[in-house]
């Protein structure tokens, strides 16, 4: 039996930089790895992949990325043998945190671990590319550069370690949706993606979060005016930093003061309707351990 942990994302900068004719989207941004994590416990079996998720009405089946990545894997290797997949759910699903990828990535790293395969970082990356863009910066963790389709890693010196607060308003936001509509119209300034890396290599934090940005922020926010609600309230609260992640819905706040960090989680509980989590940012040391 192996247990590993799958660690949730959250976007410090996401620009889209235009259409590929693969049909996905050219994208450049900067990824940092959270504590917040799902936890996949891996059993062998005679035959065959099985999977439980403790959270009702998400996919236990092929459709699951954790599936779909073990089933790779194993096919790839020729594993004689089968794996039954338990996952205990922690990030919220359909939020811009990369849970979806991030349980794939612990599958690849659970399996590679229960049968002793042997693959390598690059090689796990390979083929969690091959499941989603996502996938192998949650297979590699910490701060990096993110371009391609997201697959297309550059590791990048730690950004921080400072607590977050993440916010989920209770609405459903299409990928495929916020990615048309910032087709429709695109906006005419982008983020300052060569300032950002020079204040982050410089160790300029306070610069890096005041330049960070989401091109599909105002997308979304649009759509569900929740957002800028959320964004403002954490303001409010003393974060030093508030956007939205991914295409959303999920808002982080960042702050410098772990008390005041807990103090914007307990508000956001009860003056909203949001999943609330208080969280932190992790390092690349742990995440690549799937510890």
């Amino acid at each position: 039996m192996v247990a590993v942990n799958g660690y949730a994302k959250i976007n410090l900068l996401l620009d889209i930089l235009g259409q590929r004719e693969d049909g996905y989207h050219e994208i450049a941004t900067v990824m940092q790895s959270l504590a917040l994590a799902d936890t996949l416990t891996l059993t062998k079996q005679e035959s065959g992949i099985t999977l439980t998720v403790d959270l009702p009405g998400l996919e236990a089946d092929e459709r699951n990325l954790a599936y779909r990545a073990a089933a790779l894997l194993m096919r790839e290797c020729g594993v004689r043998g089968g794996v039954h997949i338990r996952i205990d759910k922690r990030i919220p699903i359909a939020a811009g945190l990369a849970g979806g990828s991030a349980d794939a990535a612990a599958a690849l790293r659970g399996v590679n671990e229960l049968y002793a395969l042997g693959q390598s970082d690059a090689e796990l990356c390979r083929l969690g590319a091959q499941i989603g863009s996502d996938v192998p910066f949650s297979l590699m963790g910490g701060t990096a550069l993110a371009t391609g389709r997201g697959e297309v890693l550059e590791h990048l010196p730690a950004a921080f370690d400072l607590p977050v607060v993440l916010a989920k308003p209770p609405v459903a936001v299409s990928t495929p949706w916020a990615y048309r509509s910032y087709d429709a119209n695109p906006p005419t300034q982008h983020p300052d993606r060569a300032a950002f890396l020079r204040a982050l290599h410089a160790g300029d934090i306070a610069a890096c979060l005041r330049m960070a940005a989401n091109v599909l922020e105002p997308i979304t926010e649009a759509a569900h005016p929740v957002v800028g609600d959320y964004r403002a309230r954490l303001r409010a609260a003393g974060a030093v930093c508030a956007m939205m992640s991914g295409s959303g819905p999920t808002v982080f706040g960042i702050f410098t003061d772990a008390d005041d960090a807990a103090r914007a989680a307990e508000m956001m509980r009860q003056e909203t309707d949001a999943d609330v989590h208080l969280t932190h940012t992790m390092g690349r040391s742990a995440v690549g351990r799937g510890i």
